[in-house]
């Protein structure tokens, strides 16, 4: 939010929050911009759901849609496309900026932040250390990953590639130390390891995170994420050159 509200932008604004998730953001941005209107825009049914209640004193100025913003079909409809921590779930940010990009109006600007570079290394890379034990190897056969974590050269390129000028591309480190082992297995089991637990079995769950959580207390310090954060903005140009 402080750093949408560095732009000179207009009151009456159009703005897509780009995965609203639970609206917690959307609620920020209605009331950073009182007489702007926001459209939230999330895959999960669920969390729309949470969104819709807890959304529901903005009445008119907020909508709320289940879609997944690889088909977003707008065009020139938005002043500002916002969104936090999506753009690394979605593996295609050609497509993703190209799509972007038409949705927005002529000098609309998007910003946003999403995981990226070495965001969760160390956790990834002992995860899929345990997908090749015998255990739990038959049920990872045909793995693909399910994350894009690019760095700031690869989507400063990307969004020159979609139309976008004034780019801009950062990553910075972000670690987050938990509070000891319990808070770590409950936040890494329903936080970042969710797409490989959905592939096991679930009395095969513990014995797998088990292992991740004993080696997280070993590290410096103790039962850190290493996070990244990849922070990007761009404008769509009044004119599109020919």
């Amino acid at each position: 939010m402080r750093r949408l509200q560095t732009f000179p932008l207009g009151s009456d604004i159009h703005i897509l929050d780009a995965g609203c998730g639970t609206g917690r953001v959307t609620a920020d941005l209605l009331g950073a911009y009182p007489r702007s209107a926001v459209t939230g825009v999330d895959a999960s049914e669920n969390m729309l759901a949470e969104a819709r209640a807890g959304l529901a004193p903005f009445q008119s100025r907020v909508t709320l849609r289940q879609q997944d913003l690889l088909n977003l079909t707008e065009e020139h409809e938005y002043d500002v496309i916002f969104s936090t921590a999506v753009f690394h779930w979605i593996k295609d940010h050609d497509r993703l900026f190209a799509v972007l990009f038409r949705a927005l109006k002529p000098g609309g600007l998007l910003l946003a932040q999403c995981g990226g570079g070495d965001n969760l290394l160390r956790l990834r890379t002992r995860a899929m250390t345990q997908t090749r034990l015998p255990q739990f190897a038959k049920h990872f056969e045909n793995w693909e990953r399910y994350w894009e974590f690019a760095n700031a050269e690869v989507t400063a390129g990307r969004l020159e590639r979609a139309g976008f000028i004034g780019i801009q591309t950062s990553l910075e480190e972000a670690p987050t130390v938990l509070d000891g082992p319990e808070a770590f297995q409950q936040f890494i089991t329903h936080v970042n390891l969710q797409p490989f637990l959905k592939r096991l079995p679930e009395d095969l769950q513990d014995a797998f995170v088990g292992p991740l959580v004993e080696q997280a207390g070993k590290d410096s310090p103790p039962f850190t994420l290493d996070y990244w954060r990849l922070n990007l903005q761009g404008k769509r140009p009044l004119k599109i050159s020919s």
